[in-house]
């Protein structure tokens, strides 16, 4: 008897989770593949959930979220990021990946047309293929800025009914201005499209600044997804949370129960701390982010790397097409050889071919040597 697996059988991996992997059994690796900062949680954040686990505050929670804690984000959505939230239109979820399914659960039948950046971060396409959703992918260039063609856009739209951005983008590290922002929701609002708006990187603004689309939402369309990961340096804690207008919420807390069944009680604590202690971190660890940047852009230029200089988040790209056609072969070489990790750019779709995403999360002087050893590769081709 052969048993049908269902849509779950028929996904690729992400190419970054397939090097990430792959990493672990090599000995002596330069990390570059994933999205993990160097910094450790806020000592203030640790002793928050190391009080709760001393406490025995380890049960379930609601669905939604503990109360306390989506106040408090109410509160920071009003002050940061002007959206006008309460803690009714907040859901906690187990960090930002789990929240991009379930919001594409509430807004996708199967058959519905999804636009996705592209490149954009894997989740997207994944997530909706679960849902056995069609993939429309729109590019973003590097000689824009990876900014969106509105007209390319405009023309896939009517075949669509969930438009996704992302802003900062992973993985371009491109930040689309107010003006792109509102074209965007203009753009929805004709075709009558529902927005995924993907803002984990918010914290991590180099040039320009972060507009949240639920600040421009005027008619109940827009779903923003946040996260504690990287602003806080807090990935494994998995904790992230979504607004959205009412009926989308409660509808999303339905989903949330046979998904997650409730976030962490213990990350929920730690992410209370991490919003009402000491807020200069972020600003510190942006900056940071911004030096490595700036190191490594003129390295990327000098060895004929550079592809475009990113505005926000920690990643860049690079051109390391005389490597071959097969960026995934190409990673997997990089990982072999020269014991660099890198992500393969096609996992973030078609429009990173020739390309691999370097992540800029590690030490200044990993970072340096890895792209060294990647030109190195790169001048023997």
């Amino acid at each position: 008897m052969t048993i049908d697996l269902g849509a779950g059988s028929r996904l690729d991996r992400s190419g970054i989770r397939e090097v990430m992997d792959l990493a672990a059994s090599l000995e002596n690796v330069l990390h570059l593949e994933v999205g993990e900062p160097d910094f450790p949680t806020p000592p203030h954040v640790v002793e928050a959930a190391q009080r709760a686990i001393a406490d025995g505050v380890v049960k379930y929670t609601v669905s939604r979220g503990l109360p306390t804690l989506r106040e408090l984000i109410a509160a920071k959505l009003r002050d940061r990021n002007g959206v006008d939230a309460g803690a009714d239109r907040v859901v906690v979820s187990a960090g930002g990946t789990p929240a991009i399914l379930e919001t594409l659960m509430v807004f996708l039948h199967p058959g519905d047309g999804i636009l996705v950046p592209d490149p954009g971060w894997p989740v997207f396409a994944l997530s909706a293929s679960l849902q056995q959703a069609r993939v429309l992918r729109y590019r973003v260039r590097p000689e824009t800025g990876y900014l969106p063609d509105l007209d390319e856009l405009a023309a896939l739209a009517p075949r669509a009914r969930v438009l996704v951005v992302n802003s900062p983008s992973n993985p371009t590290g491109a930040v689309y201005d107010r003006a792109t922002l509102e074209a965007l929701y203009e753009l929805a609002r004709r075709h009558n499209l529902a927005i995924l708006s993907d803002e984990v990187y918010e914290d991590i603004v180099f040039d320009g600044e972060h507009v949240s689309l639920s600040a421009l939402d005027e008619d109940g369309r827009v779903a923003s997804i946040f996260s504690f990961s990287k602003g806080y340096a807090m990935t494994g804690w998995r904790i992230g949370y979504v607004t959205g207008p009412s009926a989308f919420v409660e509808t999303l807390v339905k989903v949330q129960e046979p998904v997650i069944g409730c976030p962490s009680y213990v990350s929920q604590k730690a992410a209370e701390a991490a919003l009402t202690g000491p807020q200069d971190v972020l600003a510190t660890r942006r900056d940071e982010y911004r030096a490595r940047r700036d190191a490594v852009i003129p390295l990327l230029r000098e060895h004929g790397l550079f592809v475009a200089e990113p505005r926000g988040t920690f990643y860049a790209m690079a051109n390391v097409s005389p490597l071959g056609a097969d960026t995934y072969d190409v990673a997997r070489r990089l990982l072999l050889e020269e014991r660099v990790a890198v992500a393969p750019g096609e996992t973030f779709g078609p429009g990173g071919a020739g390309l691999v995403r370097l992540s800029l999360a590690g030490s200044l002087d990993v970072v340096t040597e890895a792209v060294a050893r990647v030109a190195a590769a790169v001048s023997r081709a």
